[in-house]
């Protein structure tokens, strides 16, 4: 099965960072980073999903998280930099990003917004993030990821237990 390259890998390529695009059979009714992890047969730890956030001083913002995980909205608001912020309307994120919901990747937005990834990416050397279309991830390192998307590594969520 030829694998279609997406927008993010051939960024990836011109960049020369080292990934792999791993496919994965999508379930129209199940988008979730929890379906991904279980059809890669990966730990849902290392499968973040991209979140786009809109704040009241900054604008758009993305924050990448563990897929089992929700960003608390104060520590996202806080470490972007405003005083409030939400996720953006279902509606906004392809005219925002070019990205549609199930299969938004930090790597080729239409244009770079500040991005934030959760600090447990570096517990891994590979995690796994959306390659833009339904059905394909990026297994990358964090590292690579990081400086691809200029991200800020931060903490997004209160850690459980």
């Amino acid at each position: 099965m030829k694998i279609q390259k997406t927008n993010a890998a051939r960024l990836l390529e011109q960049a020369k960072i080292p990934y792999e695009l791993i496919p994965y059979e999508v379930d129209e009714n199940d988008l979730s980073a929890i379906h991904v992890a279980e059809s890669l047969g990966e730990d849902i730890d290392r499968v973040f999903k991209t979140l786009v956030l809109k704040g009241d001083k900054t604008g758009h913002f993305v924050c990448i998280v563990p897929g089992e995980e929700e960003v608390d909205l104060k520590l996202a608001a806080k470490v972007s930099g405003n005083k409030s912020c939400a996720m953006i309307p279902l509606k906004e994120l392809l005219p925002t990003t070019g990205y549609i919901r199930g299969a938004c990747s930090p790597i080729g937005m239409k244009k770079p917004f500040p991005t934030f990834i959760h600090e447990s990416c570096k517990n891994y050397p590979e995690i796994f993030v959306s390659a833009g279309v339904r059905g394909l991830q990026l297994k990358i390192a964090p590292e690579a990821l990081i400086k691809q998307v200029k991200a800020t590594v931060t903490l997004l969520f209160e850690t459980k237990g």
